[in-house]
Order: structure tokens, then C-alpha cells, then sequence
């Protein structure tokens, strides 16, 4: 049985953990050609040698998604490898929360270069390809902070709004070119940055039950559940989706109050 990215080429930025982890691991079980693209080496090379354990195709490219030569370097890598790029998927990024008027300047630049720009770039490297061969699917990683407020997670919110209007010009764009561009709002997910966070109070494991509780069906998201949305819109399954955004929260976006 053939998977559903058989022979597909996808380039996932921030793969070394997290979300971006589960969705290489998804991507190389349903037959994707990977490229793990992560800025830290150790658990980076991590991923690509699981993979390639597991008999997948898969390679580690180190890379600064914020630097343009270096995203410049990971793409001609990857179709050197490869011959092309089928799927790129912007995964990395970073929480970056203030109170609006205590923000430090440097953090308003680091979370655009990183929660917005550094999209654009993968996007801008990738699409010539993409429209020399005529189709081409991008998913972007955006947020429930793309379209929901919660005081002091300042600017983050600003990028990932952004990040959603990215998406949706992108995608008016080149759709008569054979190319897609969608995106996946997370919500609460269970990752390593959350356990991390729940590790700051004093009891963590109350913390986390606190999270499971805020969420109508009693606990949060797991990273394979975005992953396989993920394999969905890279796939030949969803030929018509194109300038959406898909919330993954179990609903909880939906509540009116608490």
C-alpha cells in the first residue's frame, strides 16, 4: 500500500521537536521524500536518523529560517537531493509574550523575523520551483492567536494575524498556477514548550489538569493531530482547499465563557 505524499517532496521548518517533529514523522509514514529543516543540529539530525531507521527518505539540513542565504542554501539542498519541492510546510517559530508596554524593542523584531518573515522567506525560496512544475502545496503553522486574544502574549498575536493574511494572498496568487496555500491554527497542544511551561508552578501536574479542563472534551491536542491535518492539505486529498485556515482546539474557540 501506497501512502497518501508517495514520492512527494516537503521541506517541514522547526522539525526537531514539537509539532514539527510529528509532522515529519507523519510525512515520512505516508511516503514523503523529508527534509528537516531546524536550526538545532542535535535534535534536527535526530529526526532525519529515526526516520531513516524506519526505512523512510529523509535528510537533516541545518537552518536559520530568519536568514535568507541560509534558507537560500537549505532549498537548493534539498532539490539537489531531491529534484524539486513538492510541500513546505512552516512550522518554526517561538512564543513570544509581554505586556505590550514592557516589551523590550528586540522582541517585537525577533517575533516578526521569526513568527512571520522567516514564513515568507521559506515561501519566496520554494514557490519557483513550485510554479516551474505547475502545483505545489505550502502549510503554514499559524495559531488560535491568529484570530483570539489573551492579554500579554504581546506581539505574538500581531505575527501569527499576519501570518493567516500571509497565507490567504499566497494563496489568491498562484492558484490559477497549481499552487495551494493553507493554514493550521493550533490551540492548546501538548509539546515539549508546554510541558516546560507547566513546569514553572509549583505543581505542574495541577497545572496541566488546569489546561485539560479549559477544553470542551477534557484534554489538550496532541502534535500527530496537527501533523496529520497537515499530511491532508499536502496531499492530493484536498485539491480544492486553498486560502483556508484550519483550527485544531477541540472546540474550545467556540465557547462563549467559561
Amino acid at each position: 500500500m501506497t501512502g497518501r505524499l508517495q514520492g512527494k517532496i516537503a521541506i517541514i521548518t522547526g522539525a526537531g521537536q514539537g509539532i514539527g517533529a510529528a509532522t515529519a514523522r507523519a510525512f515520512a509514514m505516508q511516503g514523503a521524500k523529508t527534509v528537516i529543516a531546524e536550526l538545532n543540529a542535535t535534535t534536527g539530525k535526530a529526526v532525519a536518523d529515526e526516520l531513516r531507521a524506519k526505512g523512510a527518505d529523509a535528510i537533516f539540513v541545518e537552518t536559520d529560517v530568519t536568514d535568507t542565504a541560509a534558507v537560500a542554501d537549505m532549498v537548493a539542498k534539498t532539490i539537489a537531493a531531491y529534484g524539486g519541492v513538492d510541500v513546505l510546510v512552516n512550522n518554526a517559530g517561538a512564543n513570544v509574550f509581554h505586556e505590550p508596554l514592557q516589551m523590550p524593542d528586540e522582541e517585537w523584531d525577533r517575533c516578526l523575523r521569526l513568527d512571520l518573515e522567516a514564513a515568507w522567506f521559506c515561501a519566496k525560496a520554494v514557490l519557483p520551483t513550485m510554479l516551474a512544475n505547475g502545483s505545489g502545496s505550502i502549510v503554514n503553522i499559524a495559531s488560535c492567536h491568529g484570530f483570539k486574544i489573551i492579554p500579554h502574549t504581546f506581539p505574538y498575536p500581531v505575527a501569527k494575524h499576519a501570518l493567516v493574511g500571509l497565507t490567504r494572498s499566497l494563496a489568491i496568487e498562484y492558484a490559477a498556477r497549481g499552487i495551494r496555500v493553507n493554514a493550521i491554527a493550533p490551540g492548546y497542544i501538548e509539546t515539549p514548550i508546554a510541558q516546560a511551561y507547566w513546569n514553572t508552578f509549583p505543581d505542574p501536574a495541577e497545572e496541566k489538569r488546569r489546561a485539560y479542563d479549559l477544553h470542551p472534551p477534557k484534554r489538550i491536542g496532541r502534535p500527530d493531530e496537527v501533523a496529520m491535518t497537515a499530511v491532508f492539505l499536502a496531499s492530493d486529498e484536498a485539491p480544492f482547499i486553498n486560502a483556508e485556515t484550519i483550527t485544531i482546539d477541540g472546540g474550545r474557540s467556540v465557547l462563549y465563557h467559561d
